[in-house]
């Protein structure tokens, strides 16, 4: 086991280990570190706790120093000078009339680097763009081409939820996400109601797939002939997921009548669960290209 804390640099960004050494860090406290990029200035986001050494990547970085109120003061100019640093850049990307989309401009801590955010259709030749933009920053420049899943965690925005997107608020990294958990949670299939600011599927698809999934093992699909407790036998009309009730349509005396059971009182054979859907050609070509630009997506992160 070895001591360890978490420490993130951007907003729910990637939480990395460093060795809080004799030092008394807690949790909220902001720290200056040393990482592959130069010197920077985190937040740490728990209290120091052991982990397994395998799961620490070797060799483990110290933390130099809590925060200051210099170094506080420091990462508050540089924030004002990231803002500037857009401007001349986009003013730069206009000039040179490239088809990219700045996103964001960062500072390292130490002021040894100016990394540019964007996104394009494709690769695109910035070397003279580099040029100008080191003359008059007289330090390194990074461009970096990110994609549109990381273009929404940075920029953040509201979800057709009305709360803060999922990436932008908690989601330290994208998990996968596919069509089936929509099917799983009998969400609609119109690729406009399940893809999120980004384009991409919904993040939050996979927050209650385990749950659903768990919870759809109980219950018979729709169709299914199943025999009620008292004896009546007939065919699933819907079926409540997280309330596990069964709408049933039962023979009584001459007529038909649809009634409600829990699953409990219902005998039945479990199928393989078939999600059937009825979609037009133009939905399934929508769900298609999602789901090969979810693919494309997880390669390009890999």
């Amino acid at each position: 086991m070895i001591k360890v804390i978490g420490v993130r640099f951007r907003t729910a960004g990637k939480i990395y280990f460093f060795d809080p050494g004799k030092l008394n860090i807690k949790r909220g406290d902001h720290v200056i570190v040393e990482t592959a990029r130069g010197i920077e200035y985190g937040t740490v986001v728990g209290d120091p706790r052991e982990v397994e050494n395998d799961k620490v990547i070797q060799p483990l970085k110290p933390v130099l120093r809590i925060a200051t109120q210099r170094d506080d003061e420091q990462e508050a100019g540089n924030k004002l000078k990231e803002k500037e640093a857009f401007k001349i850049c986009l003013e730069k990307i206009h000039k040179h009339g490239l088809e990219m989309k700045l996103i964001d401009a960062e500072y390292t801590f130490d002021n040894n680097k100016v990394l540019f955010y964007f996104t394009a259709d494709g690769r695109i030749d910035f070397r003279e763009l580099v040029k100008d933009l080191a003359a008059v920053f007289k330090t390194r420049i990074e461009l970096r081409q990110i994609g549109v899943r990381d273009e929404t965690k940075i920029l953040g925005g509201i979800g057709i939820c009305g709360r803060e997107l999922c990436c932008h608020r908690h989601l330290s990294e994208f998990v996968p996400v596919s069509i089936k958990m929509a099917k799983e949670q009998n969400l609609s299939l119109n690729p406009t109601k399940i893809s999120g600011v980004c384009g991409r599927l919904m993040c939050c698809l996979k927050h209650e797939e385990e749950t659903y999934e768990e919870l759809n093992r109980r219950l018979p699909n729709v169709g299914d002939h199943v025999t009620t407790e008292d004896g009546l036998k007939g065919e699933v009309h819907s079926v409540n997921v997280l309330r596990q009730l069964v709408k049933v349509i039962v023979e009584v005396g001459d007529e038909k009548e649809i009634q409600e059971y829990r699953v409990e009182q219902l005998r039945f054979k479990r199928r393989h669960k078939h999600n059937k859907v009825d979609l037009q050609d133009e939905e399934l070509k929508e769900l298609e290209k999602l789901e090969k630009e979810e693919t494309k997506s997880k390669l390009d992160d890999n």
